[in-house]
C-alpha cells in the first residue's frame, strides 16, 4: 500500500510538472516569432507564427503558409500575406520591427526566414518543410486544410513547393511568381488542387507575359486555375492580392482529398517521388518520369507511364479499392490482373509490366543518392581541406582558404540581398571527427595524396585526379555509406578565369550557386567554361563510356 502511495504521489507531481510546463508554454494569441532547429548547421531559425484568438488544441485548424519574396523576411511576409504594407515612408527595415493590428482569421499561419533570398531550393526548401512539421507538432493542424502562397521570389517558391509536394496542400496562390528551373515539368502535379495567379500588368519584375504563359500552362494541363491581372500595377500585385483578408476566404472553398481517384504525377528526382498514393521507384534523376492513374470503376485501374521503370501503387484505405478483390490494371494499353493486396509494385521489362518486389540494388541512384552535385550542400554537410604532403605553411593557408570560399555562404550582396544565412563548418582532415562523417556529407578537398578523407574513402570512389595534373579541375558527387561525397581536386570548380589575377577570378558568384551548372561530375581545364567531360552518372553510379574515353584522353584521370 506504501508503495502505492509513493507511486500515485509521483505520478501526481509528474502531470503537475507536466501541467505547469505546458500552461508556462502557452502561446499568447496574434502574430509572433518562433523557431525550429535546423540539423543543416545547428542553428536555430526563424519563422513567423499567426496564432487566431482563442486558440484550442483540441480543434482542428487550417494551415496557410506564406514565403516571402528577394530582400525581405518572415516578419513582413506575416505582414503582407494579411494585406498589411508598410506605413507611408516606412522602410522595409522598420516595417520588420513590429507586427500592426490586423483583423482575427481562424487560421494558423506561418512565414518562412528560409535563410533569406536564396530561392526556395536546397537548403531553403528543406527550411520550408520543416518548418511546417515543427508547426505541426506544436498545434492541432487540418491536413486536409493546408494552403500555400507567396509574392514574388515566393511566388516562384509557391509553384516549386507545391509541385514538388503536390499530396501535401488543398490549393496554392502563387503573387506575381517568379519560378525556379524545373518548375516547368512538374505542372501536371497540380491536377488535385486549384492555383490562384495574381499579376499586375506593369510589372517590371516578373513579366505580364510571363504569367500568362504559366496560367495557360497549368490550364492546358486540365488544371483548375484563377487568374486576376490588375491593371497598371507593378511588382507590388501582392497589396491587392491579400488585401482584407481575401486570400484566406478564397482557400476556406477547398479542403484536400486525401484519397483521388486520379493521380497524375511528374517528378525528375527521387527526393520529389511520391504523390497520394503512387510513389516513382525507378527513373533516371534529371530526366521527367510521368504517370497517369486513375481508377475507373473500384479495383480498377488505367495508367500511362512515361520515362518509368518502376513504381509502386499504395490503395490502403483508398475508397475505390476492395481490400478482398482482385485489382485490374491497364498499363500503357497491357492488362494485368493480379491478386488482393493493398501495397502493389509493378516493373516494366522491355514493353511489358509486371507485378514484381521491389528490389532497389545497393548500387543504384535512390532518394539520398542521386545527385546532382548541388545535393551535397543541399542538407547538414561539412568542407573539409587536407593537410597531407608536409605542405608549408604558406601552402596550407592557401588549402584552408580555398575550402573557406566554398562554405562562406553569408557573403553579403548588397542591402537587398543582404546574406544567404547558412553557416556550414570548415575543418581540416585531422579535426573532423566520427559524428561528422556519421551525419554529414562531406565536401572534401585535394587528393588522396593531400586529404587523408579522400585517402580513407578512395577504394569506394570512382576517379581521382592525378597528384601532378597542372591546370585541370576535378569535382564530383558520389554515395558513400548513406552520405554524399563531394571532391573538389585541383582548380576549384568555380574557377571563371585560368589567370590568377584576373579580375574575373576576384568577382566569381558564390561557389554555391556554381555549382548549380553542373550535374554529378565536370573534368575542366583552365576555367568552368572549358569542360572536358561532365554530366550524370548512369543509374548504378558508373561513368558513361563516352565521358570515360574524353577522361582517358585528357590523361590526368585515374580509374579505380
Amino acid at each position: 500500500m506504501k508503495i502505492l502511495n509513493l507511486r500515485t504521489i509521483l505520478l501526481g507531481i509528474v502531470l503537475f510538472s507536466f501541467n505547469f510546463v505546458s500552461f508556462g508554454q502557452k502561446l499568447a494569441s496574434g502574430p509572433q516569432v518562433l523557431t525550429f532547429h535546423s540539423d543543416v548547421d545547428d542553428t536555430e531559425q526563424p519563422y513567423g507564427l499567426y496564432l487566431p484568438k482563442n486558440y484550442n488544441a483540441k480543434k482542428k485548424y487550417p494551415l496557410v503558409v506564406m514565403l516571402h519574396g528577394a530582400g525581405s523576411n518572415h516578419r513582413l511576409a506575416l505582414r503582407r500575406v494579411f494585406g498589411k504594407s508598410n506605413a507611408e515612408g516606412e522602410s522595409d527595415v522598420e516595417a520588420s520591427r513590429y507586427f500592426p493590428e490586423w483583423k482575427d482569421v481562424d487560421y494558423i499561419v506561418i512565414s518562412s526566414f528560409a535563410r533569406g533570398t536564396m530561392g526556395y531550393q536546397g537548403v531553403a526548401e528543406k527550411d520550408v518543410m520543416d518548418m511546417v512539421a515543427d508547426a505541426k507538432k506544436r498545434f492541432s493542424i487540418d491536413e486536409n486544410r493546408t494552403y500555400l502562397t507567396g509574392l514574388s521570389m515566393g511566388g516562384g517558391g509557391t509553384m516549386w513547393i507545391g509541385l514538388s509536394y503536390p499530396d501535401m496542400w488543398a490549393a496554392i496562390a502563387p503573387v506575381c511568381p517568379a519560378p525556379p528551373g524545373g518548375t516547368l515539368e512538374l505542372v501536371p502535379n497540380a491536377i488535385n488542387f486549384p492555383v490562384y495567379f495574381f499579376q499586375g500588368d506593369a510589372d517590371p519584375a516578373v513579366k505580364v507575359d510571363s504569367t500568362r504563359k504559366w496560367v495557360q500552362r497549368f490550364k492546358d494541363a486540365g488544371v483548375q486555375v484563377e487568374y486576376t491581372e490588375y491593371p497598371g500595377v507593378k511588382h507590388d500585385s501582392w497589396v491587392n492580392a491579400y488585401k482584407d483578408e481575401f486570400i484566406f476566404d478564397w482557400f476556406a472553398k477547398f479542403k484536400r482529398n486525401p484519397y483521388p481517384d486520379h493521380v497524375r504525377f511528374a517528378a525528375t528526382q527521387y527526393k520529389h517521388n511520391k504523390s497520394y498514393w503512387v510513389t516513382l521507384d525507378e527513373f533516371t534523376p534529371g530526366t521527367t518520369a510521368l504517370i497517369d492513374a486513375k481508377f475507373t470503376t473500384k479495383n480498377r485501374l488505367e495508367i500511362s507511364t512515361k520515362g518509368l521503370k518502376t513504381f509502386t501503387l499504395n490503395l490502403t484505405d483508398h475508397p475505390s479499392f476492395k481490400s478482398k478483390s482482385p485489382l485490374e490494371l491497364v498499363i500503357n494499353g497491357q492488362t494485368i490482373r493480379a491478386e488482393a493486396g493493398a501495397t502493389l509494385t509493378l516493373t516494366q521489362s522491355g514493353d511489358a509490366w509486371a507485378v514484381n518486389t521491389l528490389n532497389t540494388l545497393a548500387s543504384a541512384k535512390k532518394r539520398g543518392a542521386e545527385g546532382p552535385m548541388s545535393e551535397a550542400i543541399a542538407d547538414r554537410h561539412v568542407y573539409v581541406y587536407g593537410t597531407g604532403g608536409s605542405p608549408s605553411q604558406d601552402e596550407l593557408a592557401k588549402r584552408r582558404a580555398e575550402a573557406q570560399k566554398a562554405m562562406e555562404w553569408s557573403t553579403y550582396r548588397g542591402d537587398f540581398l543582404g546574406r544567404v544565412m547558412v553557416f556550414p563548418r570548415l575543418l581540416s582532415d585531422k579535426e573532423v571527427r566520427p559524428s561528422d562523417i556519421e551525419s554529414s556529407n562531406l565536401i572534401l578537398f585535394g587528393t588522396k595524396e593531400t586529404n587523408s578523407l579522400i585517402e580513407k574513402y578512395s577504394d569506394k570512389l570512382p576517379v581521382s585526379l592525378k597528384a601532378a595534373a597542372e591546370g585541370y579541375g576535378l569535382a564530383y558527387v558520389f554515395p558513400v555509406d548513406n552520405r554524399y561525397i563531394l571532391v573538389n581536386s585541383g582548380l576549384p570548380w568555380w574557377t571563371l578565369s585560368d589567370n590568377p589575377n584576373a579580375p574575373t577570378r576576384q568577382n566569381t558568384p558564390a561557389p554555391m550557386n556554381v555549382l548549380g551548372r553542373f550535374q554529378d561530375f565536370v573534368l575542366f581545364k583552365g576555367t568552368i567554361n572549358n569542360v572536358v567531360s561532365g554530366g550524370r552518372f548512369n543509374n548504378d553510379w558508373t561513368l558513361p563510356n563516352t565521358e570515360v574515353d574524353k577522361m582517358k584522353a585528357s590523361g590526368v584521370v585515374v580509374f579505380k
